[in-house]
């Protein structure tokens, strides 16, 4: 059954495993592996806009960090079948966001919010946008105009995206959040203090020295690497797109109530 209202700790890792954001998901361990040894190899489009170097080069080095941080099985050996996000990781990694999202709201900062999945992510950026908005944060606006060789950068419901043929269009680029930040300075406005998002939106702002935090999938690797160097605040481990986006609202829900902004 839904949960209705703030679930517990325990109802909400409980609505994790059930919905597959978390536990046994849907990502297949070789789609795992692969991407691991994509940006281990230098691929950079498996970087997400972060600056990796050769830190990164082992593979095994990478599956160890994504073992730690998501909870995929650390056997090197198992290369076939189902993959795993520990759904108890999900949730400290949303508490720590939650820290952040209340620091943003004490100090009424600057927020961009931006998402890559916005078949399933849209939803939860914008209520979080919502919440801080109404703690008396300002929540960025983008600037008229912006384009990257895949389409249009645009914003709805306080959430930049990508736009190509009139469709919101699902990206890993780090480009769309560089035509924001440039966009931003180059019409004299003050860069923001948090930026909330994922992929190469999240990647890039944290490369740039921007406070952020994002959501990652199992088999993007590069937020939870730049989380283990403090490039990143805080990578959340989950499914970014299961069947629904609304299995997403306990988790918003449970985020927002951590950092206290559902009663503002």
């Amino acid at each position: 059954m839904p949960i209705s209202g703030i679930p517990s700790r325990a109802q909400l890792v409980e609505h994790l495993v059930r919905t597959r954001i978390a536990g046994d998901v849907a990502t297949p361990r070789e789609n795992n592996l692969s991407h691991y040894r994509e940006l281990a190899n230098g691929n950079r489009h498996y970087w997400l806009g972060l600056e990796l170097g050769d830190r990164w080069s082992d593979e095994q080095d990478v599956l160890a960090v994504m073992a730690e941080r998501v909870g995929v099985n650390d056997d090197p050996g198992y290369r076939y079948g189902q993959d795993t996000i520990d759904p108890d990781l999900t949730v400290d990694a949303l508490e720590r966001m939650a820290a952040r999202l209340r620091k943003a709201a004490d100090g009424e900062q600057r927020v961009l919010f931006a998402t890559g999945h916005p078949g399933g992510l849209l939803d939860v950026h914008r209520a979080t946008a919502q919440a801080l908005r109404a703690a008396g944060c300002e929540i960025v606006v983008i600037p008229d105009g912006l384009q990257t060789e895949e389409g249009y950068v645009m914003q709805f419901a306080d959430v930049a995206v990508l736009e190509h043929g009139a469709t919101l269009w699902h990206t890993h680029s780090p480009e769309p959040m560089r035509a924001i930040l440039r966009g931003l300075e180059g019409a004299g406005r003050p860069l923001p203090d948090l930026v909330v998002a994922d992929h190469g939106w999240a990647g890039c702002a944290g490369q740039l020295g921007i406070d952020s935090v994002g959501y990652a999938d199992c088999n993007d690797p590069a937020l939870f690497l730049a989380e283990s160097e403090g490039t990143l605040q805080v990578a959340v481990p989950l499914d970014d797109h299961v069947v629904s986006p609304r299995h997403y609202d306990p988790m918003t829900a449970y985020l927002l109530e951590q950092a206290g902004l559902n009663e503002v």
